[in-house]
């Protein structure tokens, strides 16, 4: 959206636009970046400029604010108004969901608003307009923890379409706290993928220092335009500082720290690229895009329970999740163990129908319950191995799973099998990311 008459007339007697390389004095400092669009939850009297370090500045503008165009530049709002783009260049769907990395500080309070419009995300960071045309659209604005199976399924409906019209890649800006839950279920629910489907976040808004927002969506679309991907990842830093970012399998990622930069990490596997002073690097297990059509099977059983087992979970607890459910996902001890008492009622329900999956809280390793007479037992009561899978992924493809099929044997065999590469075939040490 446009800035207001108080500030517009001196942009315009200035000659300035959105995207032009400007020189503002406010209270004598000077200041020389790029103007930003004006969004809506910024105060009337606030002006946006993206530093040369990549961080944006809201400066209060008055009368006495000193103003120089230096370099002409892209001026957004224009663009964004142009629907034929350059044929020249790609075309990169952008699909809000909303999260930090779609959200805007207010200069004035400082408090944090969701931004309700993908198209202003793209714009936000003017370089991106400079690698491809962008197709930005709005699914959805909301919190990552209030996600749920509904919004799984529009998501992978609307990146099958944006594929399937053509679009190189799908970026996603989502929030970080359950975008493992959607990238695991985008990776099931996908196939055929003609170009990569890359979900993005940011630990820090966009508008605050130390943000990561816009070196992860430049990344973001490098990749998309860059790469032979054919898979659901998730891009975010690699480290602390801006030095890298690291492309992660979407059934493998795991949030790991609540704040840092570097929070997220592949579990049990090493990560499917780096990229490095511009340059990306691929692992060698990365699948690769196949020509279309992609495909989407998005039928989900809803009734599926995550249950964590701990010293002193009684069969009451385990019995009045099973009641409600179709299937349920234990994040065991150790190799994949639940206390004695839980056995015989998790055997009893079994046999009337529940699916049960045993994973392990421990996150590294595989789940073995050959080991230890309590694992042997497990089995024996019709518990499925979850072999090396996170449990989140599990529960994801367990919904997945049932979504496709009621069949015991069915059930089985594919959950114990790998589809989207959430299970490997060798063992490995994983301790952090390459």
């Amino acid at each position: 959206m446009g800035y207001p008459h108080k500030i517009t007339k001196h942009l315009e007697k200035a000659g300035i636009a959105v995207g032009d390389i400007i020189d503002l004095t406010s209270k004598g400092k000077g200041y020389k970046g790029i103007l930003m669009p004006h969004h809506e939850f910024s105060s009337e009297d606030i002006l946006t400029i993206k530093l040369d370090s990549g961080y944006n500045i809201g400066i209060e503008f008055d009368d006495g604010c000193g103003l120089k165009l230096l370099e002409k530049g892209l001026n957004s709002e224009e663009t964004k108004h142009d629907s034929k783009g350059d044929k020249g260049k790609p075309v990169v769907a952008v699909i809000g969901t909303g999260g930090t990395i779609a959200s805007y500080v207010d200069y004035r309070t400082g408090a944090v608003h969701p931004a309700l419009s993908a198209e202003d995300l793209a714009y936000s960071t003017p370089e991106l307009t400079e690698m491809a045309n962008i197709r930005a659209q709005v699914l959805y604005s909301i919190f990552s923890e209030d996600m749920t199976v509904k919004h799984w399924q529009s998501l992978a409906r609307a990146a099958a379409t944006e594929l399937n019209n053509g679009a190189k890649g799908i970026i996603i800006p989502h929030g970080t706290d359950t975008m493992g839950y959607s990238a695991a279920a985008l990776s099931f629910m996908l196939k055929n993928l003609s170009g990569p489907v890359i979900l993005v976040g940011a630990q820090r808004s966009s508008d605050r220092p130390s943000s990561d927002s816009a070196v992860n969506l430049l990344s973001a679309f490098d990749v998309a335009i860059n790469t032979d991907l054919g898979e659901v990842v998730v891009l975010m830093h690699g480290e602390t500082s801006d030095s890298c970012v690291t492309i992660h399998r979407g059934t493998r990622v795991r949030k790991m720290h609540t704040s840092a930069r570097d929070a997220f990490i592949s579990i049990n596997q090493e990560p499917l690229g780096i990229l490095r002073n511009g340059n990306i690097a691929l692992s060698q297990t990365y699948k690769k895009q196949k020509n279309g059509p992609v495909e989407v099977l998005d039928t989900l059983e809803e009734r599926v329970g995550l249950l964590y087992s701990y010293p002193g979970i009684t069969s009451d607890q385990f019995n009045d999740l099973a009641q409600k459910n179709q299937g349920i996902v234990f994040a065991g001890t150790g190799l994949g163990h639940v206390p004695q008492g839980l056995v015989d009622s998790i055997r009893g329900a079994i046999s009337k129908g529940l699916h049960v999956v045993m994973t392990s809280q421990c996150l590294y390793g595989r789940v073995n319950m050959n080991v230890y007479s309590r694992g042997r037992d497990l089995l024996a009561a019709g518990v499925i191995s979850g072999e090396d899978m996170l449990p989140e992924t599990a529960l994801v493809k367990l919904m997945w799973v049932l979504g496709q099929t009621g069949d015991s044997r069915k059930v089985r065999e594919l959950m114990e099998n790998d589809i989207a590469g959430e299970i490997s075939k060798r063992r490995g040490l994983f301790l952090k990311n390459g």
